[in-house]
């Protein structure tokens, strides 16, 4: 059944709520500071951020991207994650309305811009993140669908064991990060996968590309955070994997 338009305006606000909590994420998680507490607070004069300009989005327009109390800037990754974390959330609700596995979905979402996020900011995919994914993959399919279970298995120790070699065998572009991100998406996904490691490592084969285009053979010492593109193959593959596979068999069958 369709979502209604109530519900997917619900989503995409809770979606910006949940942005908020992964900017809280990726700021303490490589910190190995709690997620609980304190409460967020200016990390220029400590101040504690009061609950008016805490509001995901609005609050950061309205105070034109400073800090009420000392004026340092805030950086706009801040309203950008609530953002790309609100229209991820309508997009999957469009996408899969009131099916059970909207819910897998949705937590897929978090954890795919929480790790881009981490990843481009400080360069690491906390391990307490991939814990958590997998452990809330296994709980939310056996809610939503256990007869998913043992092929989300088999896909997220394939997709980790793939990543692990590409990392064994170029560990400078590959990250034990990586290969744990992978296997939480393979939970997450199932035969899924497939389709999503492809377009990530489409992705950013294209933007490598571009960049020694721009820069010259230089720019393959330059590290590029994989994160994001394995979270954009993820969400692609959400919304359009199970079509690519059906094309990608039809497409081999008549070649066959």
């Amino acid at each position: 059944m369709e979502a209604t338009a109530g519900e997917l305006v619900l989503l995409g606000a809770c979606g910006a709520a949940f942005g908020s909590f992964v900017n809280v994420l990726a700021y303490r998680l490589p910190r190995r500071e709690s997620i609980v507490k304190p409460r967020s607070r200016c990390p220029g004069c400590g101040t504690t951020i009061r609950s008016r300009d805490n509001i995901p989005v609005v609050s950061w327009l309205l105070l034109r991207g400073c800090c009420r109390d000392c004026g340092m800037r805030i950086s706009a990754r801040y309203p950008a994650v609530e953002l790309v974390t609100a229209a991820a959330f309508v997009v999957l609700g469009v996408k899969f309305g009131r099916e059970a596995a909207l819910w897998p979905a949705l937590a897929l979402a978090v954890i795919l811009v929480a790790a881009a996020a981490t990843d481009l900011e400080q360069r690491i995919i906390p391990n307490r993140l991939m814990a958590a994914g997998a452990v809330l993959a296994l709980v939310l399919w056996t809610i939503a669908d256990p007869s998913r279970l043992p092929e989300n298995l088999i896909a997220g120790a394939a997709a980790g064991g793939f990543l692990l070699i590409a990392a064994i065998a170029y560990p400078a572009g590959m990250g034990m990060g990586d290969v744990k991100l992978a296997a939480v998406m393979g939970l997450f996904l199932g035969k899924l996968v497939g389709p999503a490691l492809f377009l990530g490592f489409a992705a950013g084969a294209l933007v490598g590309i571009a960049l020694v285009a721009m820069h010259g053979p230089a720019a393959r010492k330059q590290g590029v955070p994989f994160a994001p593109f394995l979270a954009l193959g993820g969400m692609l593959a959400l919304l359009f994997g199970a079509g690519l596979i059906d094309w990608y068999v039809e497409v081999a069958g008549l070649s066959g």
